[in-house]
C-alpha cells in the first residue's frame, strides 16, 4: 500500500464518529483508572505520551491529505479555466507568481468585479483583460 493510499484510508477512518467515540472511551477509562494508580506520574505520563505521539503523527497525515486535496482541486479548476473559451488562460500558471504578483492580480480582478452590476454577467473589456495579463507577466 502506498503512503498516499494509507493516509487517505487513515484520514477517512480517523474522521468517523466511531473513532471519536473510541477516543472518548479510552480517555474515560484512563481517567477512571486514576485512583487505582494513585494518580502517580506514570499514570499521567501514559496519556501525555500517547496523545503527543498521536498528535505528532496526525499532523503529517493531515498535511498529506490536504496537499493531495489541494492538488486535485487545482487540476479541476485548471480544467474548468482551460475549457471556458472566454476565461483568461494566463491564470492557469499562477503557482509561478510570487505573493506580490498574486496580490496585484487579485486587485485587478477586484477592480473588474466592482465595475460590474450585481445582476449582470461580468464582462471584461479588452483593456481590463490586458491589464490583468500585464500583471501576470510582471
Amino acid at each position: 500500500m502506498k503512503f498516499a493510499q494509507f493516509c487517505q484510508w487513515l484520514a477517512k477512518h480517523a474522521g468517523k464518529p466511531s473513532t471519536f467515540l473510541i477516543a472518548v472511551v479510552l480517555i474515560a477509562m484512563w481517567a477512571a483508572s486514576g485512583p487505582w494508580f494513585h494518580y502517580n506520574d506514570t499514570w499521567q505520563l501514559i496519556v501525555n505520551t500517547s496523545t503527543t505521539i498521536i498528535t505528532f503523527l496526525m499532523v503529517f497525515l493531515i498535511q498529506n491529505t490536504q496537499n493531495r486535496d489541494n492538488d486535485m482541486i487545482h487540476v479541476k479548476l485548471d480544467e474548468l479555466i482551460r475549457a471556458t473559451k472566454s476565461a483568461e488562460q494566463s491564470v492557469l500558471d499562477l503557482e509561478a507568481l510570487d505573493s506580490r504578483q498574486i496580490h496585484q492580480l487579485r486587485k485587478a480582478y477586484e477592480a473588474m468585479g466592482s465595475r460590474c452590476e450585481p445582476a449582470a454577467q461580468p464582462v471584461v473589456e479588452e483593456d481590463e483583460g490586458s491589464a490583468a495579463r500585464d500583471n501576470l507577466q510582471r
